[in-house]
């Protein structure tokens, strides 16, 4: 049998730690050593964290970046370890060192560089141009690198001509809503079209407003799952893998016969490695890939990203406005999740305008998660306001100027106690409210992090409604989810009074932000003309206060900032 033993390393590194990532994949290398493989392999950047961005640029993280590396080679013994770092040396590379028995015996270079949504490779890399294959005994493999293998032209096709029956392809690749189901496919198709066993490795973890979901894989050559790695953890995953049968199936391959043989020499590179597969043990306990909802998924990735956001920034406790609707409750409970109940606590800032059922839900829902809540009422701060304010106000009517101050109070109390008391501020506003500004800048906006950012209104609702199901209770107030929503800061105040109701906003937000359509795709078509121009307008205008918004966890294909990058001083309108 041609087998060969592989241990996925699935890590959790911290952007910027060299120190303490190279530690990491260290003790990593000793934990899957235990396990007799072959093969370790460690994510994408692994030694740096993903992405370093303009850490880049600078002269000592490269050269610290390499120091890293030659700490973990003499940590790798009698196999063969694949770890990704920032190579230099005309230019600098995102690069897969090749590690046996004390030293680097080949670098990978990634070829294809995204630069495109999240990703700005081109700002800071240059591609690669070798196309290797690795030959131990009768086993052939290749290496590349995330990007690489999303293109059907890209050197997994070269490397499997070549000879090459297993591709490792190790990446960081960021969670967005249906990613994993569309990259299990993509992985599907490039392993059936090469007739090839890849092994996918990617990171897990928590970076400013990404969120690498990890989900490894090894995919048999017939499109196959052959084992797994956990999503949204750390995980080592070791199974032997079986190349015979990518052999045979080739042998009755004509087409590929003809391919093979087409290739030229120049393409790609051989390296021979005088090492040994042994034959083991057959392992025991393959995981499977587990099939969760999308609630689910979405609601593991805004933990992972609010935990890691919170702990890799220095801090242990965060802080959140409970106002007793839906919004605030959902950002309690992933908090809760992520830090631990006695880390979390809830304010509560009624003001005259504040019903007793706002009150009622909020202490429910805190009793319910556990967390501690402070009450501070705000009705007498806010006549002071508007005493100071009574000579130069005189002759105006009330209108949103009110309403602000009051939600600007609530900023200056909650970022009070987090200078106090060392809390980060969790902001609770949703992509709804952000697309069309229906948010105040130094008020709800105020704080260190905003957790539910890129989570629509009604998908706020289908994980509201998950999180019950899934705790067999409603820890989340059944009339928290049911009662219509409103910001409470006039009397009689509901959300539809200023938006069309959020089962008719968020289509059109999609369309609109995410897809790029224009008012004649929209108008008639998932809305009204009068809706499609007001939703239009209002997110055309309040791109400034987008821009001054706490960071915040990408969930959706197309994210504010990171993905959409509108100018603030825009003269193109529609309509």
């Amino acid at each position: 049998m041609k087998t060969a033993r592989l241990a996925l390393c699935q890590i959790n590194p911290n952007v910027g730690d060299i120190q303490g990532n190279t530690d990491k994949i260290i003790q990593w290398i000793g934990k899957a050593s235990a396990c007799q493989p072959d093969i370790i392999i460690f994510p994408e950047l692994a030694i740096t964290g993903y992405p370093p961005e303009d850490l880049l640029l600078k002269p000592q993280f490269i050269k610290d970046n390499i120091e890293g590396l030659s700490r973990i080679v003499p940590a790798v013994g009698d196999f063969l370890a694949i770890v990704g770092f920032v190579d230099k040396k005309d230019d600098i590379y995102n690069a897969a060192a090749l590690i046996y028995q004390g030293s680097v015996i080949d670098i990978y270079h990634k070829i294809h560089l995204p630069n495109y949504g999240v990703f700005d490779e081109l700002r800071y890399f240059r591609a690669g141009t070798r196309r290797t294959v690795y030959r131990i005994r009768d086993i052939s493999f290749g290496i590349n690198i995330c990007e690489d293998i999303w293109h059907p032209e890209g050197p997994a096709a070269v490397q499997s001509l070549a000879g090459a029956e297993l591709i490792i392809n190790i990446n960081a690749s960021p969670f967005h809503i249906s990613k994993t189901k569309l990259r299990d496919k993509m992985l599907s198709t490039r392993a059936i079209d090469n007739t090839v066993t890849i092994a996918y490795l990617n990171t897990v973890g928590g970076q400013d407003e990404l969120v690498f979901d990890g989900n490894s894989l090894i995919v048999d050559h017939n499109g196959e799952i052959m084992a797994s790695a956990k999503g949204f953890e750390e995980d080592l995953v070791v199974t032997d893998i079986d190349l015979e049968p990518v052999f045979v199936k080739r042998t009755h391959d004509p087409v590929r016969h003809q391919l093979a043989s087409e290739l030229s020499k120049d393409r790609y590179e051989e390296i021979q490695i005088n090492k040994e597969i042994v034959a083991k043990k057959q392992l025991i306990d393959i995981q499977k890939k587990e099939k969760i909802d999308d609630e689910e998924e979405i609601f593991r990735a805004l933990v992972l990203g609010t935990k890691d956001y919170v702990l890799k920034n220095g801090f242990s406790k965060v802080c959140i406005g409970l106002s007793g609707g839906i919004d605030s409750a959902l950002v309690a409970a992933i908090a809760v999740q992520a830090l631990g109940k006695e880390n979390v606590t809830g304010v509560f800032m009624p003001s005259q305008y504040t019903s007793e059922l706002s009150g009622t839900d909020m202490s429910e829902l805190s009793d319910n998660l556990g967390i501690k809540t402070i009450e501070i009422p705000i009705a007498g701060i806010f006549e002071t306001y508007l005493t100071a304010l009574e000579t130069h106000f005189k002759n105006n009517k009330p209108d949103t100027t009110e309403e602000n101050l009051q939600a600007r109070i609530r900023g200056n109390l909650l970022m009070a106690l987090s200078n106090k008391f060392g809390m980060l501020v969790l902001t609770t506003g949703n992509k709804s409210e952000m697309s069309v500004g229906y948010a105040t800048l130094y008020g709800d906006m105020a704080g260190g992090f905003a957790v539910i950012k890129d989570l629509p209104k009604t998908i706020v609702y289908k994980v509201s409604i998950w999180f019950n199901k899934k705790n067999g209770k409603n820890m989340i107030p059944k009339s928290i989810i049911q009662k219509e929503p409103t910001a409470e800061l006039r009397p009689n105040q509901k959300d539809t009074d200023s938006l069309p109701p959020y089962d008719e906003l968020d289509p059109v937000l999609k369309a609109y932000v995410e897809d790029d359509k224009c008012f004649d795709e929209i108008a008639g078509v998932i809305c009204t003309g009068e809706n499609a121009r007001k939703v239009i307008r209002m997110v055309d205008i309040n791109e400034y206060k987008r821009r001054q918004a706490p960071p915040g966890i990408k969930i959706t294909e197309r994210a504010f900032g990171r993905d959409r990058r509108v100018p603030i001083t825009n003269g193109y309108r529609q309509r």
